[in-house]
């Protein structure tokens, strides 16, 4: 059997060439060239082509012929990951789990084989030995008998172990050790990434087996980071959270089998990863009262209102150029609130440094924060405190107006739970909620009424 020959191809042209290039010469992009196999045995061909021409239309179906069942899923008896995942595992699924070295991706893999008691298990390891994962797994309280382990890289023999075992789930950590012996290229690379997964997400289909592969990402995003296999695999985790911190979010980027707005929380403990259960609570438990600078909103993450503490610090600045630092918030999004103050309330910050702060370590994308934000940074400005039975919701537009939030009711239910008294929201939202003797409704339409209202 001839050995495959490979061939590089430039990703955004198509320009082929013998040798790795760094710039195109074609579009003149730079890092674009990505290996691929080149089929050069004209016997497979041929014979490729006889069985094509024999083909039977045995896989074509009338879609009033196809029987349309819902996907069994498997529970992982891990409430937060089952909400994330779309209420389980989905048999056959290939399901990506990223995120930075030491996170804890391993230790959520870990914990999801120790709770599936029903299903044999293979995890397949190329960083770790087997004495270090038994070490692991004592350390977490490990009590699952039908669970194998695999310390081997080399695809070929994972996909001949597979099909003697016949295992009902395959957790591979990670991605980027497994290489397939056909391609020269080092373990990692772009096209080993490429082609392990493919040939993984093949077994998946085939066999119906559950497949999470476990991926690292660089501090850049790139290279041997599951960026590229995104668009390959059912399903995308992120594993979010700062090493500093205890929390972590396990966020869907991608989910063919539900949503992708649902969040997992989770809390790093010395006995593995705790589910948090009710983290608006969590992440308010330390909030200190009376203090400039500070506020509460609520963010809709998926179908769960999530109350967090907004933090802003405005310090006179030491430079000719002053500081903007965010936090778990989006940075642009933090210049655009400093422009409009500045613009509709007059409060000129070119000579101060503005520090904004998502508390918790986790990141909030939705806009309906911004009035939070924007009031913590005239609050921390004026050194005027916001009263800490108030949460405050609404988007602000470039024009300095208060525009209307979505999912409003359950953010406020949230909020009730937990003792807050004043509601700030938009005029807009205000028609969907009667005045009541335990919530006080402070409706604003601008920001200038905004600041009147709470400072």
């Amino acid at each position: 059997m001839p050995k495959p020959v490979t061939k590089y191809v430039c990703q955004n042209c198509g320009y082929s060439s013998l040798r790795w290039l760094g710039k195109c010469p074609e579009c003149s992009s730079w890092n674009s060239f990505v290996e691929e196999i080149v089929n050069t045995d004209k016997r497979r061909i041929s014979g490729r082509s006889k069985d094509l021409a024999d083909f039977k239309l045995t896989n074509l179906s009338k879609v009033s012929e196809i029987d349309v069942k819902e996907d069994k899923r498997t529970k992982t008896a891990i409430t937060e990951l089952d909400r994330v995942l779309g209420g389980g595992i989905v048999a056959g699924s290939v399901i990506l789990v990223g995120g930075d070295p030491g996170i804890g991706k391993s230790t959520l893999m870990m914990q999801l084989a120790d709770k599936i008691k029903t299903k044999s298990i293979l995890y397949v390891s190329g960083e770790e030995s087997p004495k270090q994962i038994k070490l692991r797994c004592e350390r977490l309280g490990f009590a699952h008998d039908d669970f194998y382990i695999l310390a081997e890289t080399s695809l070929e023999i994972i996909a001949v172990v597979i099909d003697k075992l016949n295992p009902d789930i395959v957790i591979i950590d990670s991605i980027q050790t497994v290489y397939r012996s056909e391609l020269e290229s080092s373990p990692g690379s772009i096209s080993q990434l490429r082609e392990s997964t493919a040939a993984v997400i093949q077994i998946a289909k085939a066999k119906n087996i559950s497949f999470f592969l476990i991926g690292h990402i660089t501090k850049e995003g790139v290279i041997a980071g599951p960026k590229v296999l995104e668009h390959m695999v059912d399903t995308v985790l992120q594993f979010e959270g700062e090493r500093t911190h205890a929390y972590r979010v396990l966020r869907a980027i991608k989910n063919r089998f539900g949503s992708t707005n649902e969040i997992g929380i989770f809390e790093m403990t010395g006995a593995g990863l705790v589910e948090v259960k009710n983290p608006s609570e969590v992440f308010l438990s330390e909030r200190s009262k009376g203090i400039a600078g500070s506020s509460v909103s609520a963010s809709m993450e998926g179908t769960r209102p999530i109350l967090i503490e907004v933090q802003a610090l405005v310090s006179s600045s030491g430079y000719s150029v002053p500081q903007r630092t965010a936090t778990g918030f989006d940075y642009k999004r933090l210049a655009i609130l400093i422009a409009v103050l500045e613009k509709k309330i007059g409060i000129h910050l070119s000579k101060f440094d503005v520090f904004l702060n998502i508390a918790g370590g986790i990141k909030i994308e939705e806009p309906s924060i911004d009035l939070a934000a924007a009031m913590s940074i005239c609050s921390s400005f004026k050194d005027s405190p916001i009263e800490s039975d108030m949460l405050l919701l609404g988007e602000i537009g470039l024009g300095g107006e208060i525009r209307t939030i979505s999912f409003a009711d359950r953010r406020i239910q949230e909020a009730a739970k937990l003792g807050f008294k004043k509601i700030v929201l938009p005029k807009s939202n205000l028609k969907n909620f009667k005045q009541n003797g335990v919530l006080e409704y402070i409706p604003v339409e601008t920001i200038h009424d905004a600041v009147k209202m709470i400072l």
